[in-house]
Formats: C-alpha cells, structure tokens, sequence
C-alpha cells in the first residue's frame, strides 16, 4: 500500500461538480492499493496515518499528529500511485491492485480510521474526482508500507 499524504489546511474532493468530502486541518491522503496488500495492510496504514507526526508544536517541531491536533483526513484512492513508467511513455499499472480488491482495503483504511477516533472524509471509488489540496507547508510526505 503507498500514500502520499499533505498536511493541510484545508482539502475537497468534487466528483461531476458536486463536493463530495472536505476537510480543515489535517491531512489529505492520496491511496493506492497493490496486489498482495491485505486488511493488516490496511489496518498498519490507518495506525500509521493517525500517528503520523508531521504538525508543528510550539516550538515549530514536527512532534504532533493529526490525532494531537484535532484534525480530520482526506482520503482518496488514487490507483496510478503504482504506476510505473520508467519504460516508453505511457505508465504501466499492472502493479495496482484491481477495483475489487483495492476498494474494499481502502474503505478498511478509511474504517479503521474511523475506529481511532478520526473524521474521515472520503472520495468516490472509481470517479473522476477533482481534488482541491492547500498544502500547509508545504509538508508532503510518501508512505509504503510492506504487505501482511
């Protein structure tokens, strides 16, 4: 499972003009599954979004998390995060676990979440999203994680 996570200061997801997920404070989370990843996957995922310590303490120090600043996540599943295309011109996605599969693992994410005490907003699966991103930093950070 990979995530490119952006602190915030505030984020939208807009599917056919319509917003369908927004955020303040937190942290807007770009999802994409692979084969082999599975609800532990997903579960350490959750864990380590909540965690995650990338917000300032007093003394401008990334020592807080999204749970310490009482934020909320953005999350939105984004298959082309595995893609590869360090051949010819157009990326291979072969690496991107199908929608069966990832759907289900990224609303694990998204519950598991929810189980820590976290607001999650969320995306639509599948759709043609627009996404409106106010990086606060900017902070961006790449997170993979193993399968199992």
């Amino acid at each position: 499972m990979r995530a490119v996570i952006q602190r915030v200061s505030a984020a939208s997801v807009s599917v056919d003009g319509t917003v369908v997920g927004a955020i303040g404070t937190g942290l807007c989370v770009l999802i994409g599954v692979t084969r082999g990843d599975d609800a532990a996957t997903a579960h350490k995922m959750a864990e380590k979004l909540w965690g995650l310590r990338i917000f300032a303490d007093q003394a401008a120090m990334m020592n807080l998390s999204v749970a310490d600043v009482g934020g909320s996540l953005l999350v939105i599943s984004q298959f082309t995060l595995y893609g590869d295309a360090r051949r010819g011109r157009r990326p291979s996605f072969v690496e991107a676990a199908p929608g069966p599969v990832a759907e289900p693992l990224v609303d694990a994410v998204c519950a598991t979440l929810r189980g820590l005490g976290a607001p999650v907003e969320t995306g639509v699966f599948g759709a043609d999203m627009a996404v409106e991103i106010h990086n606060d930093g900017p902070v961006t950070i790449i997170l993979d994680l193993d399968a199992g």
